[in-house]
């Protein structure tokens, strides 16, 4: 049952913090503070097992981001072990009794004989500085340089997947999040590995300081001569020494560990375990090769026998284990299939659509494949930027499939699986597109421009410097085919405008506009009124960007109507600067206009209906529209096709003449912005007669 106030999680979570800043300023506070023995040894006990607790957790996960905060780990769990030298070395020299721990380690463990405990103290210092601190040194050095320098690479292969649909946004999101963690920590552990270097140097040190100033103390303040004091001090020192010296080792050890472990699905034993002992062959043969180090020379017999005989069982055991496994594999997977042949068809994957897909017939695989130096993902990623940079929507992933069926060097552009545009490429070639400016003929092969609908020619590599020098305008296929697949997306964006995807652009301006949105929808409008709108505007060209003030108008006038083709007018003339500025040239913008007469014909033919605002125009006087408009078109160069009528009937227009002339372009009087200069080039003339 859930509780007021602060949870159970947020409770523990505070006392951690607290913990943990207590202990590093009671650790600071114990190089000031002298403490008594049985404290030092309570602390020393932890040093100890907190030390092997750090070695078994880096022996069981799996990858090292498992303990991330390791570093920060290092540097705590140094700073605590000077600290506890620091208050040994006082207690050595103050009262020459630090407690049982060290006692015992410089009388038990190297058996009071201060000349072996310095032999040991070297070699442990020997092992853990040279041997396991400068290895784990070195393979953070490379790790962090490595990552960092792989991380553009896997920043790419992240992105190709995307676009290929191999994985979603949210995954993508992750993966790139553990790019960015896995660098920060192996940068960090490059750092924190100099901390276990310079407390194996300190620990050198302060065994000379300690045994240097226990004989100054034990002959010159206690009055003992140089043998005892050397023998009391001596011992003190190397049992310091080695209390302080194995805990590192642990830590050293566990630091190259987790530095060493790469990326797997089990810990460090099962990993050992399992490749180690992988091959019942190669077990074989070390039992057989074991076996004859035991009979040959003056080796002693029962060690190696016994070892070549436990190899010898291993790998029998092996051999019986891996052969009843592939059975049971076999039966299990013939099992399975007859359990599929048993269950009647699924067939719920067969029905889902996905909102754009492209085919491609084999011959264009290269240009997919990055082991082949195909770019077309890159492409494609930055295509999806740029339509969401201009025109405000979030293109759905770009499927890539290979088909058969096409031709070798045919695509397919479908969306929803209609087909909306189809294509040839050529690989090894390139596409020379006449703008108006060539000077020279090139061969090459006649083909046409599948976005544009331009001449082209397909020119190969020796001719495409010729052809760029004759005035062609000269792309690789990638290029083509890129400008193409922008081209669809363009022309259909309204369709690709799905509920989802208008949740989610409201989604992302309610972070910094929350008021609007949430006044708009659900209260005044739903999220389908909303789409609809914006599949309006789409239709028609226009950018979405600016969300917030096409949301900010349909909050206005909601009240007034919620007919959504009188919405998209409001919403169109509160964008007009916007409108002005994409069609405008120089500073002008250049229009055609509609005759009194034309107007007044296509007002009265206006219809309301339950399906919203239709037009009834005679099919007569219609094909004489057309035919006025396409007269006017070509009488008059307009920078863009565009028409400019009166408010009421700039939807009747648009709709009457977007089968006919798609790209004609149609603005009403007030989606003009009043510091634009209009410049009517002409007027489209009624000629009807009757």
């Amino acid at each position: 049952m859930a509780k007021s106030g602060v949870s159970l999680n947020q409770y523990t979570g505070r006392l951690s913090d607290l913990f943990v800043v207590l202990a590093v300023v009671l650790i600071v506070i114990m190089m000031v503070l002298p403490l008594p023995p049985f404290v030092l040894d309570l602390l020393l006990a932890v040093n100890i097992s907190l030390s092997l607790l750090i070695l078994l957790i880096s022996m069981s996960i799996r990858e090292a981001l498992e303990i991330s905060v390791f570093p920060s780990l290092l540097l705590i769990t140094t700073l605590f072990r000077l600290a506890l030298s620091v208050s040994s070395t006082r207690l050595i020299l103050l009262t020459a009794n630090p407690g049982r721990i060290i006692v015992a380690f410089g009388d038990f463990v190297v058996g009071g004989n201060y000349v072996v405990g310095f032999v040991i103290f070297l070699i442990l210092v020997i092992v853990q500085f040279i041997v396991i601190t400068k290895g784990a040194e070195r393979v953070a050095e490379v790790a962090a340089r490595f990552t960092l320098d792989a991380m553009p690479g896997k920043q790419m292969s992240i992105d190709a997947d995307l676009n290929s649909g191999l994985i979603t946004e949210s995954e993508a999101r992750h993966r790139r999040q553990l790019i960015a963690r896995e660098a920060d920590f192996y940068g960090a552990m490059d750092g924190a590995a100099k901390f276990v270097k310079g407390d194996a140097i300190a620990g050198i040190i302060i065994l000379v300081i300690d045994l240097l100033g226990g004989l100054a103390v034990g002959m010159f303040q206690r009055g003992m001569d140089f043998s005892g004091a050397l023998s009391r001090f001596a011992l003190l020192t190397v049992g310091d020494g080695l209390v302080t010296q194995i805990p590192a080792l642990l830590i050293s050890t566990a630091t190259g560990i987790v530095v060493t472990r790469g990326a797997s699905e089990n810990n460090l034993g099962t990993d050992v375990t399992r490749q180690l002992f992988a091959q019942y062959r190669t077990l074989g043969t070390a039992a057989v090769v074991v076996a004859l180090f035991g009979l040959v020379g003056g080796l002693p017999k029962l060690p190696f026998l016994a070892l070549a005989a436990s190899f010898g069982a291993l790998a029998a055991a092996m051999k019986k284990a891996e052969k009843g496994q592939e059975l049971e594999e076999e039966t299990v997977m013939e099992q399975q299939r007859l359990e599929e042949a048993r269950k009647p068809e699924s067939v719920v994957s067969l029905l889902q659509v996905d909102p754009i897909e492209m085919e491609i017939g084999y011959s264009l695989i290269p240009l997919v494949d990055e082991s082949q130096g195909g770019d077309l993902l890159d492409r494609i990623s930055m295509i999806r930027r740029q339509c969401a940079i201009e025109l405000g929507i979030l293109v759905p992933v770009i499927r890539i499939r290979d088909n058969l069926q096409l031709n070798p060097d045919e695509y397919v552009v479908k969306i929803k699986g209609i087909q909306v545009g189809r294509g040839e490429l050529m690989v090894n070639h390139y596409l020379a597109m006449d703008a108006g400016g060539v000077t020279e003929e090139v061969s090459g092969i006649p083909t046409t421009e599948p976005a544009f609908g331009l001449k082209a020619l397909w020119v190969d590599t020796a001719a495409r410097e010729r052809a760029e020098y004759a005035g062609y305008t000269v792309v690789d296929p990638p290029a083509v085919l890129a400008t193409h697949l922008t081209e669809i997306i363009r022309t259909h964006a309204h369709e690709l405008l799905g509920r989802q995807e208008v949740k989610t652009l409201l989604d992302g301006a309610r972070e910094n506009f929350s008021a609007v949105v949430d006044e708009l929808v659900p209260d005044l409008l739903t999220v389908g009124d909303v789409q609809k709108v914006l599949q309006n505007l789409l239709r028609e060209g226009v950018p979405i960007r600016n969300l917030v003030t096409i949301l900010e108008t349909l909050a206005d006038m909601a009240p007034v109507t919620r007919d959504v083709d009188y919405l998209t007018e409001y919403v169109r003339e509160a964008l007009g600067r916007q409108l002005c500025q994409i069609y405008q040239e120089d500073g002008v913008l250049s229009v055609l206009t509609l005759s009194p007469e034309w107007e007044e014909a296509i007002a009265d033919s206006l219809e309301h209906t339950d399906r919203g605002l239709t037009v009834a125009l005679d099919p007569r006087i219609l094909q004489e529209l057309y035919s006025a408009l396409g007269h006017a078109l070509e009488q008059h160069i307009l920078p863009y096709p565009l028409v400019l009528v009166s408010p009421q009937i700039r939807m009747a227009v648009k709709r009457l003449t977007e089968r006919a002339i798609p790209r004609l372009i149609v603005l009403s009087y007030n989606e003009i912005s009043p510091d634009v200069q209009v410049n009517a080039v002409g007027t489209v003339m009624w000629k009807h007669e009757g």
